[in-house]
């Protein structure tokens, strides 16, 4: 089955793709397509040349680089970015802090941090989850308290992802301990990682990498005028973010990608003498993920087309939850196919294991993650019983 557009709509997918695929260097492109990771630089590079295009930021206010695009434009646009391999621009500056400083900052902060956000001249990172505060983030126990122009900051934050890389944070404090509830007496803090105070320090992965860390603050002094929004309405900002992260969060475009490549090894690994995609139970387990990745791609469009005013969807919490499952059964699926060739994970270029399967294993345990972050899923299964079906 494939989603019949109009003319118009064919042509800006056309568009879409003609320009990811040409303007992007192909090297960049190659290694996200190999599923190794990608440099800083490559990062960088890769969202300046959209940012230049105006394609960084499309559902940002248009005054500060947005497109007035449908939703569907929209959808076309992450698919097609996905799907040629192009990394998206990154989710802590354009899905997260941006919109929100969009939304609920003040013009001085919109002026200071929206241009540099979109054209990644400042990287951002999340100071929200810490060891006692994950899924229960209202739990949350770094603190700010005002001393004169400034706010000092006190605390831990866990599971910052890419922080090695940032210059900035946001970072969620608790500037009202006495707050009846715990989600109030929340506020939304920005800084310098550079800030006297601030000390980083790597937690290395299952697979190996060095994607998040652990950070630690000591009586860091924050100028008052870094306080987004208004005091202690920090639980709110942080609703709205986490609602913009879980629509692009289910990546639809990439595991169609991925689903793609799997099929293709699929018909090259053979055994028994005939290619493994022959396999009745093999081909079953593909068409299964195909129909399942199919109904998601349609959520995703009930859902983007009914999201209003730059509020997400409730909906997005199913997106979250099942686009989160599938990412996982494909990375699950790429091993089984590698079969006894997964062993050889970090086995070094002079191998004789094709790169796809050397890589199999340590994405597949990678994946492990995205059912936990942006609000486990045991998480979105509440939201979904409480707003979508009123249990």
């Amino acid at each position: 089955m494939r989603l019949q557009l109009s003319p118009e709509l064919e042509a800006f997918r056309e568009e879409m793709r003609t320009f990811f695929t040409t303007e992007v260097p192909r090297e960049i492109r190659d290694t996200v397509a190999a599923r190794r990771h990608l440099s800083k630089d490559g990062y960088v590079q890769a969202q300046r040349i959209l940012n230049a295009a105006g394609l960084a930021v499309p559902h940002w206010p248009v005054e500060w680089g947005g497109k007035d695009w449908t939703p569907l434009q929209r959808h076309i646009w992450r698919e097609e970015m996905q799907l040629a391999c192009v990394p998206e621009p990154l989710a802590f500056n354009a899905s997260m802090i941006g919109p929100v400083i969009a939304t609920f900052g003040n013009q001085e902060q919109k002026e200071r941090f929206l241009p540099a956000t979109a054209n990644l001249d400042i990287w951002w990172c999340q100071g929200f989850s810490e060891p006692d505060a994950g899924s229960d983030l209202a739990s949350l126990r770094t603190t700010a308290v005002r001393d004169g122009d400034d706010w000092v900051v006190n605390g831990q934050k866990t599971w910052t992802t890419l922080g090695q890389h940032a210059d900035w944070i946001f970072c969620l404090v608790r500037t009202d301990p006495t707050a009846e509830k715990k989600q109030r007496g929340i506020s939304l803090l920005v800084f310098p990682m550079d800030s006297p105070g601030v000390t980083l320090r790597p937690i290395e992965l299952i697979d190996g990498s060095h994607e998040v860390n652990e950070v630690f603050f000591e009586d860091v002094r924050v100028p008052a005028e870094n306080l987004i929004g208004e005091e202690n309405r920090g639980w709110d900002y942080a609703k709205f973010l986490l609602g913009n992260e879980r629509v692009g969060i289910a990546r639809v475009g990439s595991t169609k990608r991925l689903l793609a490549q799997a099929k293709q090894h699929a018909r090259e690994i053979t055994v028994d003498g005939r290619p493994l995609a022959e396999d009745p139970r093999m081909a079953a387990r593909i068409a299964e993920v195909e129909n399942e990745l199919l109904a998601l791609e349609l959520t995703a469009l009930r859902v983007v087309a009914n999201s209003a005013d730059g509020k997400p969807h409730p909906a997005s919490s199913v997106l979250k939850l099942r686009g989160s499952e599938l990412q996982q059964a494909a990375t699950e699926l790429v091993v089984d196919i590698a079969g006894p060739l997964s062993v050889a994970s970090f086995a070094d270029g002079g191998s004789d294991v094709p790169d796809w399967a050397r890589v199999a294993t340590p994405e597949y345990l990678n994946y492990r993650k995205v059912s936990i972050y942006g609000g486990s899923n045991e998480v979105q299964r509440t939201i979904i019983a409480g707003t979508i079906l009123g249990l």
